[in-house]
């Protein structure tokens, strides 16, 4: 594993949608505040770091409170597409977060700039996902109330790794970042970035450039390990609410990953240690990642950023020479 000495010059760190609103919240602006105030001062010792640091998030719960918002007030007030939910709620984490951000840095009398970038990812049209919904967004339910909600909503609802019924949406794969220079310059004179949240707003590009959101929620994993693959960030974060990877997750023989290698993850993932529901969009964005390129994946708890990174803890995955 890493020592602090071999601290990366260039970071990307990726949070979860649930590590920073988790399902036991009723999510009100105090409580959002308070995370992004946790979250910020379990990414401080990565800020005051002499780094390049991009910070991407995830949005599931917020974007499916939206949506459900909508769905209470859909008599009222005409509900927003899905792409502008996703806007709305990549605004509203970064805002929070970049705020948190700088006053935990300004407490410690440290100047650094927090900037967050509202990020367009362009998808292809014609990917299946857009047939095959999967991506869950927002909170469970029984089996009864998400077959009230197909019928009342058209929702294509769908049970989530026993722990009960989701909205499942369409999840493209990235293809291209929208002005990922800009996070780039910005990066390089020393500020922390923040971009791609929620996978990044969902849209197509038409002839002469020419692009509009569609509806569906790109995976925050698969956008960040994208944006590292293509900034020529070697290492990257994802940072959740567990300590470790396991296989036979759940089972008498439960056992935690510290160090594998690609090759052994592919073929633990193969084998289907990995819910599509939970850690396979982790699995598969670190796959990419290091086939894209990349030297090395760290995937453990927000509490424990700075402990990861110096590898005291948390799974870490490397190239098959790494």
């Amino acid at each position: 594993m890493a020592s602090i000495e071999e601290t990366p010059s260039r970071l990307l760190v990726a949070i979860g949608g649930n590590a920073t609103h988790p399902e036991n919240i009723r999510g009100t602006s105090d409580e959002q505040k308070d995370l992004a105030a946790r979250t910020a001062q379990a990414l401080l010792p990565l800020a005051q770091l002499d780094n390049e640091l991009v910070v991407t998030h995830g949005n599931g719960p917020v974007v499916g409170k939206i949506l459900m918002r909508q769905a209470l007030t859909r008599t009222r007030i005409p509900p927003m597409s899905l792409d502008i939910c996703v806007a709305h709620s990549q605004g509203g984490i970064a805002y929070l977060l970049m705020q948190a951000m700088e006053n935990a840095l300004r407490e410690i009398d440290n100047p650094r700039h927090v900037a967050c970038l509202l990020t367009q990812v362009e998808v292809d049209p014609d990917d299946p996902a857009f047939e095959n919904p999967t991506k869950p967004v927002g909170p469970f339910f029984t089996q009864e109330q998400a077959e009230d909600l197909s019928r009342e909503l058209g929702w294509f609802m769908k049970e989530d790794s026993g722990r009960g019924w989701r909205h499942v949406v369409p999840s493209p794969k990235p293809r291209h970042i929208v002005d990922l220079s800009l996070i780039q310059v910005l990066a390089r004179r020393g500020t922390i970035v923040i971009a791609g949240g929620g996978g990044g707003i969902p849209v197509v590009r038409g002839p002469k450039g020419v692009r509009h959101g569609v509806e569906a929620v790109i995976d925050k994993d698969l956008t960040s390990a994208h944006m590292a693959n293509v900034l020529g960030i070697g290492h990257m974060m994802i940072l959740t609410a567990v300590s470790k990877v396991a296989v036979n997750f759940g089972k008498p023989n439960q056992r935690f990953l510290d160090r594998v290698t690609l090759r052994e993850l592919k073929a633990l993932h193969a084998e289907g240690h990995f819910p599509p529901g939970s850690m396979g969009p982790k699995v598969a964005a670190a796959i990419r990642f290091l086939e894209g390129g990349g030297e090395r994946v760290i995937i453990g708890h927000l509490d424990e950023a700075m402990a990861a990174l110096r590898g005291e803890t948390g799974t870490h995955i490397v190239s098959d020479d790494g």
